[in-house]
């Protein structure tokens, strides 16, 4: 069973997937294209196999091949779901019946893709499930943790809660550590589109993420780019 990448201090985490298929051509096909993605890619070739990996309970999402040589993908799934594992998981399948698809979902599925199918359409599924188990955001620099399950900020054994919007600023600021983050990227990040957001609104909630990141230990600090915007250093 491959690995996933090792998480890089001052980068996004790849969000981790496993990739349950017994066919080595569609494997490593999959393999590839969802590690050029931003994944990390983790696969296993049969049921047993993915049953006896650690892995399976750190999973952000499972891609599921129904058709194993020991045993029906979706059972896989249900003892998986059994067992508390709670990723998403995309079925992947070459039978297209509307029971073969009631059967996926009753057994825990949250997406189904027959096969042939466009790896363009199982990143963007992968990236939905993914984004919305919030998981695709968690954000490690110097020491710096930032949960998305509980929007808080933790270093030298300390945590901080942050609203959801001061939570986007810095995990922004720190998926380029070191940079100078432009204002107007800041507020898309932490604000939806459309939104109005005042000359000084940014500047306010800078200075409360500036509050709470001083008062955890050796934690980075934001610093002021003047012209331009904040960095994270």
């Amino acid at each position: 069973m491959q690995s996933p990448r090792g998480d890089t201090a001052g980068t996004v985490i790849d969000p981790r997937v496993i990739v349950l298929e017994d066919d080595a051509e569609l494997r490593s096909l999959l393999t590839r294209a969802l590690g050029e993605e931003g994944f990390a890619v983790t696969t296993a070739t049969t049921a047993s196999e993915l049953m006896r990996t650690r892995e399976v309970g750190e999973a952000d999402a499972l891609v599921v091949d129904v058709g194993l040589p020991d045993a029906d993908g979706r059972d896989v799934v249900q003892a998986l779901r059994a067992g508390g594992v709670g990723a998403p998981v995309i079925f992947l399948t070459a039978r297209d019946s509307l029971p073969d698809r009631l059967a996926g979902f009753a057994a825990g599925g949250d997406d189904y893709l027959t096969k042939p199918f466009a790896i363009a359409e199982l990143v963007a599924r992968l990236r939905a499930l993914v984004k919305r188990g919030g998981a695709d955001f968690a954000v490690e620099m110097n020491g710096l943790r930032l949960d998305p399950a509980t929007h808080a900020a933790s270093c030298g054994g300390e945590s901080v809660d942050l609203t959801p919007t001061e939570f986007r600023i810095v995990a922004r600021l720190a998926g380029a550590p070191g940079e100078a983050v432009r204002r107007r990227e800041l507020v898309q990040a932490g604000w939806p589109h459309g939104a109005i957001v005042h000359e000084n609104t940014l500047d306010v909630y800078i200075a409360r993420l500036r509050r709470k990141l001083g008062s955890l230990p050796g934690a980075p600090g934001i610093a002021t780019v003047h012209g331009v915007g904040y960095s994270l250093r």
